[in-house]
């Protein structure tokens, strides 16, 4: 008789749908215009947007802002000392990779032509990594995001809320012929299937990236991941929601008065009548 090999326990004593513990704490930087830092079990990222009134010379002549991210890790964010990237000149190509993905993710749910003149820079930090940084960075960096805009958009420097749509992103694998949600390090390291996925609130794809590690894997799977992956997208944005309520109700404030319009200089003749 054989017998079925038993699943190992996750962490947190969490079953295969279940995401990490999460939290998400909004404005812990002084001086960002938005700042984010989530943790999702042992991983930890602080994101913070940075609101400058310029823009990238190929958009000096365009009525359309831009918005750009960077990413790195702390030297012991990891289980030994890694060198900080600094010290070699250039971002790691892994970093590189990384930060063009949450830029691009972010992108997709902005209004650029709603920033016109702006440019907002998203850098996400990794404190402490195990496993799935890339789109907690993703996760947080919206809140941030949606935190400096929301102050730009107070402060009267836009005229309207840039963005269009909700965003997160999770990763889900096949770790030992399962499929799970929310990989931590131990499980990715040895995952035969690895996919991480970035999603809008609206239920709209904004990347899949999916890799074989060990095995090939089929339509079938990938179908049943990006279905789990939806679910973790939608408990994550659940979390922003909570946590952007009275920023959003600041916003919806603003749309149901109106901006008041400036009123028109009055003449000097205006203001001391006639003179005698």
């Amino acid at each position: 008789m054989t017998t079925m090999p038993t699943p190992t326990p996750r962490s947190f004593d969490r079953d295969a749908s279940t995401l990490r513990p999460l939290s998400i704490e909004l404005g812990v930087m002084k001086f960002a215009e938005g700042s984010a830092l989530i943790t999702l079990g042992d991983t930890k990222v602080l994101t913070t947007a940075s609101v400058e009134r310029r823009v990238p010379k190929f958009l000096e002549e365009s009525p359309r802002g831009w918005l750009t991210a960077e990413y790195s890790m702390l030297p012991r964010a990891t289980q030994t000392r890694s060198a900080r990237e600094v010290t070699r000149g250039r971002p790691s190509g892994r970093s590189a990779e990384i930060q063009r993905l949450i830029g691009r993710s972010l992108r997709a749910v902005i209004d650029l032509e709603a920033i016109p003149g702006f440019t907002v820079t998203v850098d996400c930090d990794v404190l402490q990594a195990d496993g799935g940084t890339r789109t907690a960075s993703i996760t947080a960096g919206y809140a941030a995001l949606a935190q400096a805009l929301g102050q730009v958009l107070l402060a009267g420097d836009i005229e309207r809320w840039p963005l269009i749509d909700t965003l997160a992103a999770v990763s889900i694998g096949i770790v030992d012929g399962d499929l799970r949600l929310d990989l931590d390090y131990s499980e990715d390291s040895r995952a035969q299937v690895d996919l991480n996925l970035v999603a809008t609130g609206s239920g709209r794809v904004v990347e899949v990236q999916g890799t074989a590690e060990g095995r090939s894997f089929s339509r079938q799977e990938l179908d049943a991941m990006v279905d789990l992956g939806f679910a973790g997208i939608r408990s994550l944005i659940a979390k922003q929601d909570e946590v952007l309520t009275a920023i959003r109700g600041d916003i919806a404030g603003i749309e149901r008065r109106g901006r008041r319009r400036q009123a028109t200089p009055k003449s000097e003749s205006e203001l001391w009548g006639k003179p005698p």
